[in-house]
């Protein structure tokens, strides 16, 4: 398994780094483009949340055609169209034009991340995906330590080449998917029965220890793929993925702009943004493998989301800046350990297409809270002035979808082991 997980996680986790990168710069183009495009804060979180309508459209039918015609070319794939439109966000002309670009982008990126997420699961078994899933989404917290320094120096290339330096932030910051896409078709490669790299008797036993995994969950109950859409299982772990990817982009789309807000320039705005992945990283990875070696999943995710919004609502009622960045580290950090236990439990009752469609919806239901989010912000701002009131309405909600996911996670967790 250290074989494999060599072989596989730095590529994903480096396709991630770029995939997020690209989903979250507009928070700091945002700090000169509103202004050149003429975008009042309403507007922004709108487009920077349409993202996620053509997002959520196209996940579901993108993880069926990756099952279909395999992970590896399907990822590959993406890669190449979403930085093609990533990179044509630096052509933004006005309101309407940066809405139409932003659904591009979204339907572009449509299923990378579920795509992967099942990609693990043809790979690892159960035991070893808490810590993967945390390797892999380590680089959200990579991406805010390397890319909101990186962000905030390419707004300073004002005027070269005739472009705004939030334009010249799109254009580099979009390349890197493009040329990462035969990377991918190299290293990756579909289950271990394609894995040339491994040897035959390490392909023979990873094989059937995931054929035993899958035949033991079909033994419980089966799943077909429409099945696993309408589940109400799946659909309460879409709300709780909702509101988690609430509490994320309600943070991230306007974290540059709270902290300009504390009389900064846009270099040391990206150093200050950077400081909140910094213990982001060490705790997501420490709460994956926690996850595995307690072999829990439901209240680890439940805890985490518990308390990452008492620590968003916190930072919100604080007016000194240190102490507001403290605590919006905490939240940070906790939104994303959310994730590693959260997307191990799919995998517990489904398989094999229904995992893919599965995983899909609830990524997709859940994804649309990045469209929710971010409006709820822009628009209370504009009415209030400030962003507190938004962020500490979507932090309430977080945390009271924590507490019944806790309760209700530990009773299927008792039914699952008691084999009902």
């Amino acid at each position: 398994m250290r074989k494999v997980s060599r072989r596989l996680i730095p590529t994903l986790m480096l396709c991630y780094f770029v995939a997020y990168l690209d989903r979250v710069n507009i928070s700091f183009a945002a700090l000169q483009m509103n202004r050149h495009l003429g975008l009042s804060s309403t507007a922004y979180g709108l487009g920077a949340g349409l993202f996620f309508v053509s997002y959520c459209a196209l996940e579901v039918p993108s993880n069926l055609l990756l099952h279909k015609f395999g992970a590896t070319r399907w990822i590959a794939r993406i890669m190449v169209t979403w930085g093609i439109c990533a990179g044509a966000m630096a052509f933004a002309q006005g309101e309407k034009s940066f809405y139409a670009l932003r659904l591009l982008v979204g339907a572009a990126e449509a299923g990378f991340y579920p795509g992967v997420l099942y990609f693990l699961t043809l790979w690892f078994p159960a035991a070893y995906r808490g810590r993967v899933i945390g390797l892999f989404l380590a680089a959200i917290p990579i991406s805010g330590v390397i890319g909101s320094p990186l962000s905030g120096a390419l707004l300073m290339l004002h005027g070269v080449a005739g472009l705004e330096g939030w334009q010249w932030l799109f254009l580099v910051e979009a390349l890197p998917a493009i040329l990462l896409a035969p990377v991918v078709l190299r290293v990756l490669s579909d289950g271990p029965a394609h894995a040339g790299w491994l040897e035959a008797d390490e392909r023979a036993w990873l094989s059937g220890v995931l054929d035993k995994e899958a035949k033991a969950k079909d033994k419980i109950k089966s799943y077909s793929v429409l099945q696993a859409l309408a589940n109400p299982w799946v659909l309460f772990l879409a709300l709780v993925y909702f509101s988690n990817v609430v509490l994320l982009n309600g943070l991230q789309f306007f974290l540059p702009q709270i902290v300009k807000g504390f009389g900064l320039d846009d270099i040391q705005t990206g150093l200050v943004v950077a400081i909140p992945s910094l213990p982001t990283l060490a705790i997501l990875i420490w709460w994956g493998r926690r996850s595995d070696r307690k072999r829990e999943r439901y209240g680890h995710a439940a805890v985490a989301n518990l308390i990452a919004g008492s620590g968003l609502l916190l930072a919100m009622l604080v007016h000194e800046p240190v102490l507001r960045v403290a605590l919006i580290s905490v939240a940070l950090a906790f939104t994303l350990a959310f994730t590693a236990p959260f997307w191990t439990i799919p995998g517990t009752f489904l398989s094999s297409a229904a995992a893919a469609g599965g995983i899909a919806a609830i990524s997709a239901i859940g994804v649309t809270g990045g469209l929710f989010a971010p409006w709820l912000v822009g628009a209370t701002r504009d009415m209030t002035g400030d962003f507190r009131v938004g962020l500490g309405g979507i932090a309430l909600f977080g945390i009271v979808i924590a507490i019944v996911f806790f309760i209700l996670g530990r009773r299927r967790a008792a039914a699952d082991s008691a084999g009902t």
